[in-house]
């Protein structure tokens, strides 16, 4: 159809022409209500963005003179942000001669990265930025929703019989018997036959 027909029929219509693939040969033209088209379009993008979950950077400071026990708290908070499924930024945090032993630090995050390595892959690399020394740490495996539900539930016994759904408690023995309902005339499950 020539491109001036299609025109002509779009607005007898009352709605426009709209060129979909402009590189396809011939180029492809729909009839559509733009203005209903751009809502439309504009939904679906809002809705798949509803539906997108976003990674969250956390980040734990440390020196290198952190003591042993508080590198433990350090290291099972790294955890438990790796297990929420967020990345994690670990920065180790250089202040006057401590510059002259960056060794102690490089050590350190190593040291960190081998404990949570179960948890989650080194995505960066230790790298020193001024007087900061930092990875990324990505978790391994995004939290599931079914993951949980099945860790939540306790796994059957090898061998064990298929579990039996329960009996419906009985009525009261002063309350009215269950009788089927007739349907009103005019209904269809009437004309339906069955």
């Amino acid at each position: 159809m020539q491109p001036f027909e299609a025109l002509k029929v779009a607005r007898s219509q009352g709605l426009d022409l709209v060129e979909v693939a402009p590189t396809a040969n011939p180029p492809v033209c729909r009839i559509i209500n733009y203005g209903k088209y751009l809502y439309q379009l504009n939904k679906r993008q809002h809705e798949a963005r509803k539906n997108q979950k976003s990674i969250e950077l956390k980040e734990v400071k440390m020196r290198p003179r952190t003591s042993a026990h508080d590198f433990e708290t350090k290291r099972n908070k790294v955890i438990d942000f790796l297990r929420e499924g967020a990345k994690v930024k670990i920065t180790i945090m250089f202040r006057g001669r401590e510059m002259a032993h960056r060794d102690l630090g490089f050590k350190m995050m190593e040291r960190l990265v081998k404990e949570v390595d179960e948890f989650g892959l080194v995505e960066t690399r230790p790298k020193l930025e001024g007087p900061n020394l930092s990875t990324i740490i990505a978790a391994k495996k995004a939290p599931g929703k079914s993951a949980s539900a099945q860790s939540s539930r306790p796994a059957p016994a090898v061998g064990a019989p298929p579990a039996t759904p329960r009996p419906h408690p009985k009525p009261p023995s002063g309350s009215v018997p269950a009788v089927p309902m007739q349907a009103a005339p005019g209904s269809s499950q009437e004309n339906s036959g069955g």
